[in-house]
């Protein structure tokens, strides 16, 4: 039977927000299993508009000026550094993260920490009444000052009271119980969602004010919501870590005003979140010197190099197949090494589990972390320790061959910094300045295994 649209409103997909203006059965975007679903009837209300009218209008490129030392610091020097220097005036960062994993926390600390410099900031919170946001300050000894509470979902009702108290800043706890009165669904809805950040975006915007907005994730690891959301906003934080580790890990997917990828670190203590200013130092902390299956790389979080210990092991396969299991690491990746291992190298992974993990909860997606993570798996394989001091640094090719990466410079001088005393390269890297390191120039991968690998063979059962 053929269905006809409700007035004007037509049609959209609940997973991917697309519209249209007739029903066509399934999502021509992004081919969802779930069909079309009619648009709610909206209310005519006069709604007031929140664009600035001098807005409007062409304006010359080179006529527009701004404040370069505009910017808001948010009294972390770790988390001002993702963002660029600071948080812009009139942008909307999206924090994304699990339930749980701190982003309450970190936002009360940013508010209290922009309330020193005596701003004002209205907390808007849609979960929480305001004595659960008071015990929760208390505890991270927050006095409250400059910072008003607000508990709403409804966005035309908070618009009216930012519109009343102008606030220097806008935080918003979570941005998927907002809801609108001129939508018809409940809240957290793609269409919900989608319409309640389009109007605080326009009062912001208009405003000069900046939001800060938390969101949450899906098991997948995706912000939940409209995929819209993720363009709508100017930056998109994720912050993550192990439910049992201290560490938390922010870094930047999109970030309009700065580099992208950019990581901070955190440890999560009982008085809130405290910065890391020497990550690479945390993350090797506690790391056996002499462990099989152990090695480190130094990798790049953005604009600044990052000592990461990469840790594999291998055990006997069980079922018909081998498996390959990666944590911090991309699955594709750890198969296509494990593949190259088997072939270039005749490391014997056939009939063999191989496990590997990111020690300290960092996820990595650096090429020039694949001569580590093959170190590490022939180690383990081999029952041999990589040589103490040792670092390696190179992309491995489908031929087995050491391709170079970029910004070796920094990693070098990282290494060097953290008291390691070599490092196997690939052979193109000659030209580069080693920082006091030993250089070791390897060609192929099998040539870095023996570099690589301790020269003693002491028996030992893996």
């Amino acid at each position: 039977m053929t269905r006809k649209p409700f007035g004007r409103n037509g049609f959209f997909c609940s997973d991917c927000g697309y519209e249209s203006p007739k029903w066509m059965g399934f999502c021509s975007s992004c081919h969802s299993n779930q069909p079309l679903v009619e648009a709610p009837s909206r209310s005519h209300s006069n709604r007031k508009g929140w664009i600035n009218p001098a807005s409007s209008g062409l304006k010359e490129l080179a006529s527009i000026s701004y404040d370069i030392g505009s910017r808001i610091s948010s009294g972390f020097q770790e988390l001002d550094r993702v963002l660029g220097g600071g948080i812009v005036p009139g942008s909307l960062i999206l924090i994304a993260g699990e339930p749980g994993i701190g982003k309450s926390t970190l936002l009360l600390q940013i508010a209290h920490q922009i309330s020193l410099t005596k701003r004002t900031i209205t907390y808007i919170s849609g979960e929480e009444s305001d004595h659960q946001i008071k015990l929760r300050s208390d505890r991270l000894d927050i006095s409250g000052e400059n910072v008003f509470l607000l508990t709403e979902t409804n966005v035309e009702t908070i618009v009216e009271h930012l519109e009343a108290s102008l606030p220097s800043l806008v935080i918003i706890d979570s941005v998927q119980t907002l809801s609108s009165s001129d939508i018809g669904l409940a809240p957290g809805s793609i269409t919900q969602v989608r319409t309640s950040v389009l109007t605080l975006l326009e009062w912001a915007k208009a405003r000069n004010i900046p939001l800060l907005l938390s969101g949450h994730v899906t098991k997948d690891g995706t912000i939940a919501g409209p995929r819209v959301l993720e363009h709508m906003v100017d930056a998109v934080l994720y912050l993550e870590g192990e439910p049992l580790n201290a560490n938390r890990i922010v870094h930047s997917q999109k970030n309009r005003f700065g580099s992208t990828n950019e990581v901070a670190m955190f440890s999560m203590e009982s008085n809130g979140l405290k910065e890391v200013v020497d990550p690479s130092q945390t993350l090797l902390a506690n790391r056996s010197l002499d462990a099989v299956g152990s090695s480190v790389v130094p990798t790049i979080g953005g604009s600044r190099p990052l000592m990461v210990e990469i840790q594999a092991l291998t055990s006997p396969t069980y079922g018909p197949s081998p498996k390959r299991t990666a944590n911090g690491i991309d699955l594709s990746r750890l198969v296509m090494i494990t593949t190259v291992l088997a072939q270039r190298s005749h490391l014997n992974l056939g009939n063999r589990d191989v496990t590997v993990n990111v020690a300290g909860g960092l996820r990595i997606s650096d090429p020039g972390c694949d001569l580590a993570l093959a170190l590490a798996i022939a180690s383990c394989s081999k029952n041999l320790p990589i040589k103490q001091g040792l670092v390696a640094i190179g992309e491995v090719g489908l031929s087995g061959e050491l391709r170079p990466v970029s910004q070796l410079d920094r990693r070098i001088q990282e290494a060097s910094r953290l008291g390691f005393t070599s490092c196997i390269l690939p052979i193109s890297a000659q030209r580069h300045k080693m920082q006091g390191l030993n250089p070791l120039f390897a060609t192929t991968i099998s040539m870095a295994i023996r570099l690589g690998l301790s020269n003693h063979a002491e028996s030992r059962n893996p």
